[in-house]
């Protein structure tokens, strides 16, 4: 039988990235005591005053078909949390999507195509690449190095850029790497991209999990905002992964266009979360405080306990969920530690690799577990980092 050719451009983009996870989950369910400590799921539930208010849309009757662009509701919401940030924009610049991958999606496909080109640092989000290959456009990577704190550099963007590159998809704060871009970086990004004529796809869903300092975007740059679309969601900053909101805020322009392309994926969320979202975007909640209070107690915690292992280092991150270790001086790639780890420990980590060849001598630890269980699991990545290296310590 005859398939289309995206299945072959994403055979091995899905979920064999999240092998490690995946067998970790099957081990657990087994009844195996595994440590999870792979995927970016929030340990805090959602705000009570949330659920209540989804309850409430619900019995009012607000699960009927919606419209391709989203519920008045959530659509006021959005454009009062945007204008806050650059005054001027109005209910034409918001597209409401099932979460922030969705919206990924849809946006490449309104810019990109067989041909093309996406810039994208490296180390990046697992489905990124995914997200690009789909619409048949190529990626190219542009490194982010750890002796910049792998924020992206100008200079490296421009010696990556060809004459197919269409896009930069910029995200910070930044997964894996808890990176954050100030705004002068940014500024240095974007002259870039308005000399080479790039669009900028900001992926702006950790905004709220910043540890200390302030959020910048090219979104609130005026010279820039002809060319950037955010996409984000309340996945994160309202703990809400399972209720799949999302957006994109762009140009008018580009919204109108891309309006044709919603509608046939989906012509419409659930009105009663978009009344929720619209809820959570209005009222001010603590769950990204106590959030970010956890994420950087635990990742100081993972940096103090890893200090000084054998052939361990930690990479502190600015913000976010999730915190890098370098492996490589324990002699095994980020993949085999990472199933050393599982195999020998119980111990679920995400290997580097899955983030981008840039990433191939690290395994990334989520912080969105209690600290005991980080404080053993730290435990158990020195024992294995140790056994490594005096079995290296033998060979030689």
């Amino acid at each position: 039988m005859h398939y289309a050719s995206i299945t072959d451009r994403l055979a091995s983009l899905g979920s064999e990235k999240w092998a490690v996870h995946m067998e970790a989950r099957r081990r657990r369910e087994l009844g195996e005591p595994i440590i999870e400590l792979t995927i970016g799921e929030p340990d805090l539930p959602p705000h009570a005053a949330l659920i209540t208010e989804a309850i409430r849309s619900m019995n009012a009757g607000r699960h009927r078909y919606s419209n391709g662009r989203g519920e008045q509701s959530v659509i006021d919401a959005l454009v009062r949390k945007y204008a806050r940030r650059r005054p001027g924009v109005t209910g034409d610049n918001v597209l409401c999507f099932p979460g922030t991958q969705t919206a990924l999606f849809a946006v490449m496909l309104g810019l990109v195509e067989a041909g093309d080109a996406v810039l994208v640092g490296d180390p990046l989000y697992a489905t990124y690449e995914g997200v690009i290959r789909a619409t048949g456009a190529d990626h190219v990577t542009v490194p982010l190095r750890p002796e910049h704190g792998f924020h992206l550099q100008a200079a490296d963007l421009e010696r990556a850029i060809t004459p197919r590159c269409r896009v930069l998809l910029l995200n910070t704060p930044h997964n894996p790497t808890g990176a954050v871009l100030t705004a002068q970086e940014i500024a240095a990004i974007g002259e870039v991209c308005r000399r080479h004529d790039l669009w900028i796809v900001s992926d702006e869903v950790y905004e709220e999990l910043i540890f200390d300092g302030d959020f910048a975007s090219p979104f609130d740059d005026p010279a820039l905002a002809e060319r950037t679309i955010v996409c984000s969601s309340i996945s994160k900053s309202h703990a809400a992964p399972g209720f799949r909101s999302g957006w994109a805020i762009g140009p008018a322009e580009f919204t109108s266009r891309l309006l044709a392309v919603s509608e046939t994926m989906l012509f419409g969320g659930q009105p009663f979360i978009a009344d929720m979202t619209a809820y959570a975007l209005d009222t001010s909640l603590d769950t990204s405080a106590q959030m970010r209070r956890a994420y950087k107690r635990r990742a100081d915690l993972i940096a103090a306990r890893l200090a000084g292992a054998p052939g361990l280092e930690p990479m502190p991150p600015e913000a976010g969920m999730f915190i890098l270790v370098d492996v490589s001086g324990t002699g095994m790639s980020g993949e085999a530690f990472a199933w050393t780890l599982l195999d020998e420990e119980q111990v679920a980590v995400m290997p580097g690799h899955a983030f981008g060849a840039g990433a191939g001598n690290f395994v990334r630890i989520s912080l969105t577990v209690p600290d005991d269980k980080i404080e053993e699991a730290c435990r158990r990545m020195v024992a294995v980092a140790t056994r490594s290296r005096l079995r290296e310590a033998k060979r030689a």
